[in-house]
C-alpha cells in the first residue's frame, strides 16, 4: 500500500526536522518552498567566496539535533563540528567599560566582580541560580510539551517546585526584575536583553525569560561551515530519507475538503493531494489569507501591535580597528528604555539602537586580522513595514547612528558600498510575507503571551504548524523542537485516520 503523503509549505528549520522524520517514519514526504533553496531565516548572504550567516548566528541546546539525528539512524557530531565558544559574548558601553561572559560560570562572576563590584558578582550567582530553577521547571512542562496551559503547567511542576519558581516572579517584567537583582544599570541592561532573543521587550516580557541565560550558560558554539551546514545537512538527509524537495514553488492555497484539508494548489495551477498538510512559516500568513480562503480561520487573528522585533542589518566583508573583536559582541546605547519605546511605542527606529556584531571568521580571539573579514552588523526595528513603511532618510540616520556608537566603543569598521549588503523590514517583509519584517512571530509581552502561541493542530483537520510563530517559541533550537512535536503529533493522527 503505498505511503500517506504529507505536503510541506516552506523550508525552514522546523519543517526540515518534520519532514526528516516523517521521512524516516515512512510517510510520502514534499516540501514545497519560494525560495532557491531550504533555510527559512537561516539563510546567508555571498561575497565571491565568502558566505556570511544573515539570520541566526548563535547555536546553543545541541542537544536537541543530538536527539532529532538519532531519531535518523545518524549522529550529529559526525554530520555536523561545532565548537564551544570559550568567551559567550563581549558587551561593551564605551571605550573603556567591556564585559565579557564566559562559557566558564566561575570565570564570569570574577570578570563581574571586576567589571561592576564583588557585591554584583554575587548577585549574579544568585540570578544564574533562579535562571536554572526557571529553566528546570519549564523544561519538560512548557518547552517539550505538545500544548501547554496554565493547569498542565502547574500540574507537571508539582507544588515541590511552585513556591521556587514564583519566588522568581514570573508574573513581573524581566526588565522589573532584573533591576531588582542587580544595581550596577549596566548589568540591569545586558541582562534585560535576553527579551529580545525572541524578538520582545524586555519592559514587556515576562521575568520567566531568565530562563535564556541558564541556556546560554549551557554553552554557545560556532558551527564549521556557519549556520548554512545545519540546514545543508538536514536536507541532504531528508532526502536520502526519501524526501523530495522542490524549489521556486509558490503554494498559493491550502485546498480544505469536506472539512479537513486535502492538499495544495501552486500558483502554476498544479494541485497537489496530500493526507495532511504541514504549514512552516509565520502563522500571520494563513489568517491574513495568504494561503488562500479556506484557511483564514485556522488560526486565531493577531493586531499587527502583537508582533515582535523586526531588524536592520549589515552583511559585509571589512576591515575593522582597535577593538579586539570575539565571535559575538553586543554595544550598548545609552538609553535602554528610549530604544524600545521608539520600536514598540513609536513604531520607528530607535534614535541609537544597541549593536550586535558577529564576526564570523573569530572564535576567541582578542587579536586584530591582518586582514578583511566576515561581519553581520544588526539592530533592531519596528515590524511595520506593510503599514507603515519606513522612510530612506529615517534608514539613513539610523545607519550612521549605529556606527557612531561602535566607534564610541571603540570599534571601527572600514567598509564598502560594494561589499555591503543592508536588509531593512521592508527586505524581511518581502521574504516572510505577512509579517511586517517580524522575524520572532508574536512578541512575548505578558506572562499569558507563552500560551498564545498556535500549537501543532489547527482548527482545520489535517492542517498544522511548525516554525518559530508556534510553540515553542523562535530560534533555531524551538523551532527545531516545533518540527519533532509536529512530525510526532502528525504520524499519531494520520495512523488513526483511514486512508
Amino acid at each position: 500500500m503505498r505511503p500517506k503523503r504529507v505536503a510541506i509549505v516552506g523550508a525552514g528549520i522546523g519543517s526540515l526536522v518534520a519532514g526528516l522524520l516523517l521521512a524516516v517514519a515512512g510517510f510520502e514526504v514534499v516540501i514545497l518552498e519560494r525560495a532557491a533553496s531550504a533555510g527559512g531565516k537561516i539563510r546567508v548572504n555571498t561575497f565571491g567566496n565568502a558566505q556570511i550567516d544573515a539570520g541566526p548566528t548563535v547555536f546553543t541546546m545541541p542537544w536537541v539535533f543530538d536527539e532529532i539525528f538519532a531519531t535518523a539512524g545518524e549522529r550529529f557530531g559526525d554530520a555536523i563540528s561545532t565548537k564551544p565558544l570559550g568567551i559567550l559574548a563581549r558587551h561593551a558601553w564605551s571605550e573603556t567599560e567591556r564585559l565579557d561572559l564566559h562559557s566558564n560560570f566561575e570565570q564570569s562572576a570574577d570578570a563581574i566582580a571586576r567589571f561592576a563590584s564583588p557585591a554584583e558578582a554575587r548577585r549574579y550567582r544568585a540570578f544564574c541560580a533562579n535562571a536554572k530553577v526557571i529553566f528546570d521547571a519549564l523544561n519538560d512542562s512548557y518547552i517539550k510539551a505538545a500544548r501547554p496551559s496554565v493547569p498542565g503547567l502547574l500540574q507537571s511542576i508539582g507544588t515541590g517546585r511552585l513556591g521556587p519558581v514564583l519566588q522568581t516572579r514570573p508574573y513581573s517584567t524581566l526588565a522589573r526584575e532584573i533591576s531588582r537583582q542587580f544595581s550596577d544599570p549596566r548589568l540591569q541592561q545586558l541582562f534585560s536583553r535576553y527579551a529580545t532573543y525572541c524578538g520582545s521587550s524586555p519592559y514587556l516580557a515576562p521575568a520567566t525569560l531568565m530562563l535564556i541565560a541558564h541556556v546560554e550558560s549551557q554553552g554557545v558554539w560556532s558551527i564549521d561551515g556557519g549556520m548554512r551546514r545545519l540546514v545543508d545537512v538536514i536536507t541532504d538527509l531528508a532526502v536520502r530519507r526519501g524526501a523530495e524537495f522542490r524549489y521556486g514553488t509558490h503554494v498559493e492555497h491550502v485546498i480544505v475538503r469536506r472539512g479537513r484539508a486535502a492538499g495544495v494548489r501552486l500558483s502554476s495551477g498544479e494541485e497537489i493531494e496530500a493526507h495532511a498538510v504541514l504549514v512552516n512559516g509565520d502563522t500571520a500568513a494563513l489568517s491574513d489569507g495568504h494561503l488562500g480562503p479556506d484557511v483564514r480561520q485556522a488560526v486565531p487573528s493577531k493586531p499587527k501591535s502583537s508582533r515582535s522585533l523586526s531588524a536592520m542589518t549589515w552583511s559585509m566583508v571589512a576591515e575593522t580597528e582597535a577593538f579586539a573583536l570575539v565571535r559575538h559582541q553586543v554595544f550598548f546605547c545609552r538609553d535602554y528604555k528610549a530604544e524600545f519605546d521608539d520600536i514598540f511605542n513609536r513604531s520607528r527606529l530607535p534614535a541609537e539602537p544597541t549593536v550586535y556584531v558577529c564576526a564570523q571568521d573569530r572564535h576567541d580571539e582578542t587579536t586584530s586580522l591582518d586582514r578583511a573579514e566576515r561581519l553581520f552588523v544588526l539592530v533592531n526595528a519596528p515590524a511595520s513595514a506593510d503599514h507603515k513603511p519606513i522612510s530612506a532618510q529615517e534608514i539613513e540616520r539610523c545607519e550612521t547612528s549605529t556606527y557612531r556608537l561602535l566607534e564610541r566603543c571603540g570599534l571601527k569598521i572600514n567598509r564598502t558600498a560594494a561589499q555591503t549588503v543592508r536588509t531593512t523590514p521592508e527586505d524581511f517583509n518581502r521574504l516572510f510575507p505577512a509579517t511586517g519584517g517580524a522575524l520572532y512571530g508574536p512578541a512575548s509581552h505578558g506572562w499569558a503571551a507563552a500560551f498564545q502561541r498556535p500549537g501543532t493542530r489547527t482548527r482545520i483537520a489535517g492542517l498544522y504548524l511548525a516554525g518559530g510563530s508556534t510553540h515553542p517559541g523562535p530560534g533555531v533550537p524551538m523551532a527545531a523542537l516545533s518540527g519533532r512535536m509536529a512530525a510526532s503529533i502528525l504520524a499519531a493522527d494520520l495512523a488513526s485516520t483511514p486512508a
